[in-house]
């Protein structure tokens, strides 16, 4: 698997397969929003399209970054997600970075969005695809947050082994160690912390910091105009087939 990683200013083309990654914290939110129960998860372009949007379906849950704002039901904190039940809603997320590169990378055919909690899920479903060309969107920092790197290359890393290598899951904890630090040592890790961001719970550094928290991928498509994230089982370590 030919691997590449850019930061969203860099994509000078469609991918063919594009897995995005903001690990702190929008991809985070998004999982556990689906372990909560959300159905889909729609990636705003904007605020004002996020407030339309909920204005349009008052049942939808709309979040963003940052502190509490009119219109918004929630921020983007998992520390705060975790304990609200999302049976069967609608969320509307707009994050700074991580629904931007997801929407960069709209027309590829395969877009994946990640983070820690769902790694292994995400290199099963790339195992599967069996691709030859995979770009990783390394959303923070305009691609040199290095939370985000840490974690596509270690997604990169389970991905490029066999599917048959039986210590494909079993070794993910050991693999992960020193990527986890990485993150834990970023800047973004810091100001979560440190109270630098708004909108942030003490626990949030944490959840984000999960390894395969979650036994799902999150796979984005465009569903008319919208561009929709929804969960999918990952396939069998030693069953990969093509998606």
């Amino acid at each position: 698997m030919d691997t590449r990683f850019l930061g969203i200013s860099e994509l000078d083309e469609v991918p063919s397969v594009a897995v995005v990654v903001d690990v702190m914290r929008a991809y985070t939110v998004a999982a556990w929003a689906f372990a909560r129960g959300a159905e889909r998860i729609v990636l705003a372009e904007s605020l004002d399209e996020a407030l339309a949007l909920k204005a349009s379906h008052p049942d939808w849950v709309a979040l963003k970054d940052g502190p509490p704002a009119p219109g918004f039901d929630m921020v983007n904190s998992p520390g705060l997600l975790r304990s609200v039940d999302l049976g069967g809603r609608t969320v509307v997320q707009k994050t700074t970075a991580g629904t931007v590169g997801a929407l960069a990378v709209k027309e590829a055919s395969l877009v994946l969005c990640a983070g820690f909690v769902v790694a292994e899920a995400t290199a099963r479903l790339l195992r599967a695809r069996a691709s030859d060309h995979v770009t990783f969107v390394v959303t923070g920092e305009d691609g040199q947050a290095d939370e985000d790197l840490a974690c596509a290359q270690y997604i990169a890393r389970r991905a490029t082994r066999a599917s048959t290598d039986a210590a494909a899951g079993a070794d993910a904890g050991k693999d992960a160690a020193g990527f986890l630090r990485r993150a834990a040592e970023s800047r973004a890790a810091a100001e979560l912390a440190e109270g630098v961001r708004q909108g942030v719970h003490p626990d949030d550094v944490a959840l984000c910091l999960e390894v395969d928290r979650f036994p799902f991928a999150m796979v984005a498509t465009l569903e008319g105009s919208l561009m929709v994230l929804r969960p999918r089982p990952a396939p069998s370590p030693t069953h990969d087939t093509p998606i």
